[in-house]
This record gives C-alpha cells, structure tokens and sequence, in this order.
C-alpha cells in the first residue's frame, strides 16, 4: 500500500510539474496544443497545461537590435552611396510572428533587413548625394520609420527606431567632395587676405596722413620758434651794435678770419688793401 501511496505521489508532481509553467515579463509566449497555436495571449505569470497535448514556446519580448551590413544605394545622379543603419524592434503580436517566421530571429532580421533597404532604396533614389548626406537626412529616417512600420505589422513586429549611422562616398565621388570643399576654403582664405589687405592700407595710409600732419605742424612750430630765436638774436645783435659799432666790426671780421681760414691749407687770392684784410693793416680798420 505504501509503495502505491509513493507511486501515485511521484506521479502526481510529474503530473504537476510537467503542466505548470511560468512566463517571464520580459518574454512573450505561445501555448500550442497538438502542434497548433492555442493561445497567443499569454499573460506573465503562472499556468498550467496539459501534458503531452500541450507545449510552449517562448520569444524574446524585449527591444533587440539589427546590425545591417553596409549597403549600397544609387543616388539620382547614378551614384552610389554605402549606407550603415541599424534598427531597433521588438515582437508585437507573438501568433503573427510565429506565422510568419516560423519563430526563428534571424527570418524575422532577414525579412526587416529586405523591407529598410527598399525603402532606403527608395528614398536615395529621389535625392542627390548633397541631400542625402547633409541635407535630408532626417527626413529619410522620418519616411523610412513610418514605412517600415506599416510593412512590418504583418510580420508581428513592432519597429522601433531606424538610425543611418554612416553614409560613405565611393572614392572618386570623396575626391571631388574634397577637392570643392578644399576650393572653397582657398576662395574663403583669399577673400579674408584681400579685406586684410584692404584694411591694412586704411589703416598705412591714415598712420601716413597723421605723421605727415605731425611733421607740419611740428615744421611749423619749429620755424616759429626759430623766427623768434632769430627776431631775437637780431635784436640782441642790434642792441649790441648800437652800444659799440667799432667793436662790433671788430668782432665780426675775427669770426669771418676764424671761418675763412679754419685749415691750413686754405688759400685766398686777395689785394692786402682789401676791405676783408683792413684790421690786418690798421687795428681799427681804417
């Protein structure tokens, strides 16, 4: 009797074990029920099942990332662009989902993949390089959001976010982009040395006008002064004069000696009766 009491108990929490489950908050979850969805509407907590009849199968309900490989698109000018994005999702109708994927991640980043690419394929298509990569950006990002969430709601799938990360010109296409903007910079460089040197010879030429005003108003003043200094001395030499007339002569004709024959080889061809030799002959110069 015991040995059937501890029979029946194993199988009793076998049974138990084998039909409870849990779901996660973090996970979605489908109840199948002889291989068929049964239930796609599973709330986070703990259920029950029946063995052998009944299975589950659990998703990842959690916002995941597409990491797309570069890819290529042409422009309208026919030029190509490598475009890197990524794209966030997550599961939103679990049963369409399954249905469409068979429940497997790496369908379901295949079949996103496919969709973001025609329509960036799209977009590109409508813009040149310039809007593309400066431009519009933001507005492709815009359209291809609203796209690719419209296509992917009969995958089950809810699409996030769609980022461009990188936009690369080909390398012919990068020269000339460079070679423009290197152009451009040269034009700029110049136009700043020409208003530089437009300034400097305001700038010369103003300092040329003010030292050539100094200059004169300092010529004039000095030539004022020395007319006073002159005025002066000629009136000194007046009063001078007047007080001593022969002394004056006197000295004057000392002066006129002492610059006439400063060196000694200066050399004179004069009469000795001469008026400039006169104190020579007579001490008062008669």
């Amino acid at each position: 009797m015991s040995k059937l009491v501890i029979v029946a108990g194993v199988l009793l929490a076998f049974l138990v074990a084998s039909s409870a489950y849990t779901i996660d908050e973090r996970d979605k979850a489908i109840l199948f029920s002889l291989g068929e969805i049964k239930n796609d509407k599973l709330a986070p907590g703990l259920h029950f099942k029946w063995p052998f009849i009944n299975n589950i199968r659990k998703f990842d309900g959690r916002i995941l990332t597409l990491d797309a490989q570069p890819e290529r698109f042409l422009t309208i000018e026919k030029k190509n662009v490598t475009v890197d994005f990524f794209v966030k999702w997550r599961i939103d109708n679990v049963g369409q989902y399954y249905r469409s994927t068979r429940g497997l991640e790496q369908n379901a980043q295949a079949r996103l993949a496919q969709i973001i690419k025609d329509g960036l394929r799209n977009e590109f298509a409508k813009r040149t390089i310039k809007q593309s990569v400066s431009g519009e950006r933001s507005e492709i990002m815009s359209s291809i959001n609203t796209i690719s969430q419209d296509l992917a709601q009969h995958l089950g799938i809810d699409v996030v976010d769609v980022r461009i990360s990188r936009i690369d010109l080909p390398d012919a296409v990068s020269e000339s982009v460079y070679e423009r903007m290197r152009a451009e910079r040269a034009r700029i460089a110049k136009e700043l040395r020409a208003q530089g040197r437009e300034k400097s010879e305001k700038i010369r030429a103003a300092a040329d006008r003010e030292r050539t005003v100094i200059l004169a108003n300092a010529y004039k003043q000095a030539q004022e002064e020395r007319g006073k200094g002159d005025g002066k001395a000629a009136e000194i030499y007046a009063e001078a004069y007047g007080k001593d007339p022969e002394f004056y002569d006197f000295y004057r004709s000392l002066e006129a000696y002492r610059t006439a024959f400063n060196k000694q080889k200066d050399l004179m061809v004069l009469e000795p009766s001469s008026e400039f030799f006169r104190y020579f002959v007579n001490p008062k110069g008669k």
